[in-house]
């Protein structure tokens, strides 16, 4: 356990440019954790490694950006939404696409893969969401009721539910085999950005821009916990695979959420920023997050995050003391678990027939499919790395397949060292540890003169006569021009703040505007938005004083 102490909790594995242009979403492998697809504004999607910056396949037949991008339960479909509301299905073991459906008339927001059959969850601007059935080209439900863009889907684990959640800061649940809703959650005070169920027990997390958790008994229908502490919008977040805990994942750090009673166990700060999808992996969570067109990986050691216990955010809950655990998994002895079918969905099966169809969904021939699909293309970039991830499967192996391995955590000091390994021992020889030796900066050349004081000079007059400084003084020192500091921090907060409510609900000439009169540089540069650019700077001070006059210029 010494060298846990020396390691870090939390690091960056990779960051790599994924497109050519804007990186728009991104999805990880919840299989293995060891799988990205990126989809961007060049309307393409690549399939990376997550541990490598050179892409393996880049997937291409979209007309439009990619908007939405989802990896199937086991690894071997990619499912694509662009902005034109088509939704494409790929092969990634054989390289090709598979269907094109059309159906949506908007921009796709979510995608969800059903955990058995052949199904597919869509939904997209136009606030409807339908159910797909990949083999029979067409969508077998379109459910309708969210009165807002959809933002997240999620199939149950027994695959007979379905989860909604959008702007309108609701939560639906749906019954697939009847087609309709079951009931409507309404709780949250803001759009709601992402749902998902326990993976056992009947129990449903939803968070959004509330910076809350809200945790839904499926039995009763009743809310059950409201799990706060995120001081920004929560973006994602995951079950532990055993049901035990909830990973959040917020602009700022990684929080570990308990529940009845509600607790927050640990906060991780990882400075992963907009982290948009998580996956756990040999106790290792795997986030990815991406910025203009850049996307980033991240590491976050799970054996040593604290997943039991007390709070660590006063106000969740009051005690300190550390809660005593279960034998069984939490919930277990009140709550019912999913039953899992063996087979796919007989029911979902039964009800994709022609007639459950709408027009809207035939609304493209069968030879515009076609000559789409034609048009639509894998190009392997990495055969090595292909290979090694999906070509295994068609071999015939007669030992188990090999899990991955960990990754390695990086040292938690920053200083640059050298480790060396002696050559490999014989069976008389013990293995001696490796021997580590920190690297030593080059020492400048020193010309001794012959003299040993300078001539007609006193050392001491040029040197302080006060003596060291004391824990006192040195403390003072450390703490001179703290509260001019914080009452400047606290004058730039206060304006940001004004400026940010002007900014989502004032026009272009007060937002424009406002920063100037502030007369504060700095406050500009940190108020964030596409309009200000570095052209636009060029022309904004001539006109000034045209959006400040309260007369109209022809």
């Amino acid at each position: 356990m010494a060298a846990a102490s020396t390691t870090k909790i939390s690091w960056r594995l990779n960051e790599f440019e994924a497109h050519s242009k804007m990186v728009s979403c991104l999805a990880l492998a919840k299989h293995s954790g060891r799988l990205l697809a990126t989809g961007g504004e060049d309307c393409s999607v690549n399939i990376w490694s997550i541990s490598k910056a050179n892409c393996i396949m880049s997937l291409t037949g979209h007309k439009n950006p990619v908007e939405c991008v989802e990896i199937n339960s086991t690894d071997e479909q990619v499912v694509t939404g662009s902005q034109s509301g088509s939704v494409r299905v790929w092969d990634l073991e054989a390289a090709k696409i598979l269907r094109t459906l059309m159906g949506h008339r908007t921009s796709i927001t979510s995608l969800s893969c059903h955990p058995f059959g052949e199904y597919i969850a869509s939904s997209s601007m136009d606030m409807n969401i339908k159910l797909w059935d990949v083999r029979r080209k067409g969508y077998v439900f379109s459910f309708s009721g969210h009165t807002e863009a959809v933002r997240s889907l999620a199939f149950s684990p027994d695959g007979k539910w379905l989860a909604s959640a959008g702007d309108d800061c609701s939560v639906k649940l749906w019954d697939l085999a009847q087609g309709k809703v079951i009931k409507e959650f309404r709780s949250h005070t803001a759009a709601v950005h992402t749902v998902q169920f326990h993976p056992n027990e009947y129990l449903l997390a939803s968070g959004g821009s509330d910076r809350t958790i809200k945790l839904w008994d499926l039995e009763k229908f009743t809310m059950i916990g409201s799990l706060e502490g995120n001081t920004t919008p929560v973006r994602c977040m995951l079950f532990s695979p055993d049901g035990c805990c909830l990973y959040s994942g917020a602009t700022d750090c990684l929080r570990v959420f308990g529940w009845e009673p509600d607790r927050c166990f640990d906060v991780v700060s990882v400075g992963w920023e907009k982290v948009s999808d998580l996956a756990v992996c040999n106790q290792q969570l795997i986030a990815a997050s991406h910025h203009l067109s850049t996307v980033s990986s991240y590491v976050v050691d799970l054996k040593r995050v604290k997943k039991s216990g007390g709070s660590v955010i006063q106000g969740i809950i009051q005690d300190n003391q550390p809660l005593t655990e279960p034998k069984d998994p939490k919930g277990a002895t009140i709550r019912r678990s999913y039953e899992r079918p063996t087979t796919t969905c007989s029911r979902l099966k039964q009800r994709s027939d022609a007639d459950r169809r709408s027009p809207e969904g035939e609304r493209q021939s069968p030879s515009e499919e076609e000559a789409d699909e034609k048009l639509s293309s894998a190009e392997i970039h990495n055969a090595e790395d292909y290979k090694e991830i999906f070509q295994p499967k068609n071999a015939i192996s007669r030992t188990p397949p090999r899990i991955p391995e960990p990754f390695p955590a990086p040292p938690e000091d920053e200083m640059e060292i050298n480790i060396h390994f002696g050559p490999p021992s014989s069976s008389q020889n013990p293995p001696q540890p490796p021997v580590i030796t920190a690297k030593q900066k080059p020492q400048q050349k020193i010309i001794l003169s012959t003299r040993n004081e300078p001539i007609g000079l006193n050392v001491s007059d040029f040197l302080p006569v006060s003596g060291a400084l004391s824990d006192d003084e040195a403390v003072t020192q450390i703490k001179k021009g703290h509260d001019t500091m914080c009452v400047m921090l606290s004058s730039r907060h206060k304006n940001l703040e004004t400026v940010r409510a002007v900014w989502v609900r004032e026009d272009v000439k007060v937002r424009l505007s406002l920063p100037a009169a502030h007369l504060d540089q700095l406050l500009t540069v940190d108020t964030p938005d596409p309009i200000i650019t570095i052209i636009i700077t060029t022309i904004w001070s001539p006109f000034q004083d045209i959006l400040q006059s309260s007369k109209e210029h022809k």
